[in-house]
């Protein structure tokens, strides 16, 4: 099966993927399409499999360390209050890790609800030039 998850990890190993962050030990740090919430990252896994079940119990704690290790990076570069994480693989049947930052400047309505309340259709887009300087200090700090 060929989802988007898997074109983007394919993206990412030919070095062709803009939203690109960098290579983690169980995959792929890659900004999120939009930036309703700004440093909004996901960890994608290389290789794709379809959910953390089909992972052994060593690339599951791979995984999901590296995905803690994202959320602290992308807590540190923006300072959020805390991070959201999500895995649900409804839409794309391919285990990816969203990292959500939180913000105590949310709108109140939006503070402590999920961020699928959010209007992803009117969120400002990832844009290369304006978000390169958020990428690479998340870049920098999951380097260090």
């Amino acid at each position: 099966m060929s989802t988007i998850i898997h074109q983007r990890v394919a993206l990412c190993r030919e070095g062709a993927y803009n939203k690109c962050i960098t290579k983690m030990a169980s995959g792929w740090a890659v900004m999120g399409d939009v930036q309703f919430l700004r440093g909004y990252c996901l960890l994608l896994p290389d290789p794709v499999v379809p959910h953390l079940n089909a992972m052994t119990i060593e690339q599951r704690q791979s995984f999901l360390l590296d995905m803690a290790h994202l959320g602290d990076a992308v807590i540190k570069v923006t300072n959020a209050v805390r991070i959201n994480y999500e895995m649900l693989g409804n839409l794309e049947p391919a285990l990816h890790a969203h990292v959500f930052p939180r913000f105590n400047t949310e709108p109140e309505n939006l503070k402590t609800a999920p961020v699928w309340s959010y209007d992803w259709t009117s969120a400002p887009e990832f844009n290369e030039q304006s978000d390169q300087a958020l990428l690479a200090s998340i870049r920098t700090e999951l380097n260090t």
